[in-house]
């Protein structure tokens, strides 16, 4: 993966990437907002593609995400709560599966930051919350095998 970043006016980039181009226009959306919306978007993508190749659907998609950073530089990321909302024609234990997948496995960007950040989520599926605060464990991530899935590519 390549990306190249340039300046072109005042607090404004383009970035340039193999396939495309954005502009990141600080301080309207900070680097670090973006940051975190790849984060929530990489799991997205997974819960709209794990139910697809199970020939499944999910709906009214929403994932709120909360981060806590050091109040001093570096700023990093201490903990990331990730609160996923959705509608689905299956069951509880199989939409808490997709997320699971999502967390443990096929998401690239969660699992590039889980080693150094607290991870918590929580599931609403059809409108019951079924898991709340669970914590993710970290380390090096557990192969969940869901088969193979169309993704966008990492």
């Amino acid at each position: 993966m390549k990306i190249s970043v340039s300046h072109l006016n005042e607090m404004k980039f383009e970035a340039k990437t193999q396939k495309s181009s954005f502009i990141i226009n600080c301080p309207e959306i900070s680097p670090i907002e973006y940051f975190l919306s790849g984060i929530i978007s990489c799991s997205a993508t997974d819960m709209v593609l794990l139910p697809k190749n199970q020939g499944k659907t999910v709906s009214n998609l929403v994932i709120d995400g909360e981060v806590v950073r050091n109040e001093d530089f570096p700023k990093k990321f201490n903990t990331l709560h990730l609160d996923y909302s959705f509608d689905s024609d299956a069951d509880d234990i199989v939409a808490a599966r997709w997320v699971m997948a999502s967390l443990e496995t096929y998401c690239s960007t969660i699992n590039t930051i889980r080693e150094s950040v607290s991870i918590s989520y929580s599931i609403t599926h059809n409108g019951t919350k079924i898991r709340d605060n669970e914590k993710m464990i970290s380390g090096g991530g557990s192969k969940i095998d869901m088969g193979n899935i169309e993704s966008c590519p990492s």
